[in-house]
């Protein structure tokens, strides 16, 4: 008689908490590493009543942080980003892992639905600390550190301000993940010749690969985040509506759409080494476990 067939094993050989625990190393390696280009990004985005679309280029930028304020202005708000992109992204790939796992391998559509259930549930984990995050980030910014922006925002404008942007975060962040882990897994792929192992030049490539496009293509909604998010500080215009298309209108008649683009180069430069950094740290801490 045949023996009987043994259980399936954990999806990937891993547990649920030793994918949370690589992404969660994943994910604040990256945004640690990253964090200056941020900034930069940040305050080009963060449209004021008196800025000249002519004074926010990338240099212009770089340079007068570094003379104005010096380089530790570069790193102000990392603390935040410390606090929430660990948690959030043990949820991320906590979550995007298991739903790959429950869908058709080497599918695209499957990594994309997983990407975007993934975003979903960690979106709701950082956006609070990417709120502090950015205003801190801020030229001027009147808040002594984490703790301070965070009882004053309290304060002064309710708990429902660290989610002002949650809607506008999901909707720019489930087509970027959907675009990000399909172009990423089918990088990935094409990368490989047949029956090779998956090596960190691969995961670095892939994920470089799928982070750049990724954010080019929703750079006008991490625009409208960052106004939701910066509104009425350090002379951000304050808005008065929290719908992405009345955003989006308010930016095109002042900047016109271009204004949409604010800090796309910025931001590719930020997503494609991050999201190397990030792949080829998951996939290693993954190995280890192995």
């Amino acid at each position: 008689m045949a023996a009987t067939a043994a259980p399936p094993p954990v999806h990937d050989g891993l547990e649920f908490w030793q994918f949370m625990i690589a992404g969660s190393i994943a994910g604040s390696v990256e945004h640690m590493a990253m964090f200056p280009v941020d900034t930069l990004k940040t305050r080009m985005q963060a449209i004021t009543s008196t800025a000249k679309a002519s004074s926010l280029t990338l240099r212009h930028s770089l340079a007068s942080i570094l003379k104005l304020e010096g380089l530790a202005a570069l790193y102000r708000g990392i603390a935040a980003m410390g606090l929430g992109a660990g948690p959030a992204h043990a949820v991320y790939f906590s979550v995007y892992e298991s739903c790959k796992s429950l869908g058709t391998p080497n599918s695209p559509i499957a990594h994309a639905a997983s990407g975007v259930c993934a975003t979903v549930a960690s979106d709701a984990v950082l956006t609070p600390m990417d709120v502090v995050k950015q205003r801190l980030q801020l030229k001027g910014s009147p808040y002594k550190g984490v703790c301070d922006c965070v009882k004053r925002v309290m304060v002064e404008e309710g708990f429902g301000a660290f989610y002002a942007s949650y809607r506008t975060t999901v909707v720019m962040n489930a087509p970027f993940t959907a675009v990000h882990f399909a172009t990423y897994e089918a990088a990935k792929r094409g990368l490989m010749a047949e029956g090779e192992d998956e090596s960190l030049v691969v995961h670095a490539a892939a994920g470089g690969a799928a982070g750049a496009l990724a954010a080019v293509v929703t750079t006008p909604l991490d625009v409208v985040k960052t106004q939701l998010q910066c509104q009425g500080v350090c002379g951000c215009d304050r808005l008065s509506s929290s719908s992405i298309m009345d955003v989006i209108g308010t930016i095109q008649r002042k900047d016109g759409y271009r204004g949409l683009m604010r800090g796309w180069i910025p931001r590719m430069l930020f997503h494609a080494p991050a999201a190397a950094i990030c792949w080829s740290t998951y996939e290693s801490v993954k190995s280890f476990f192995h």
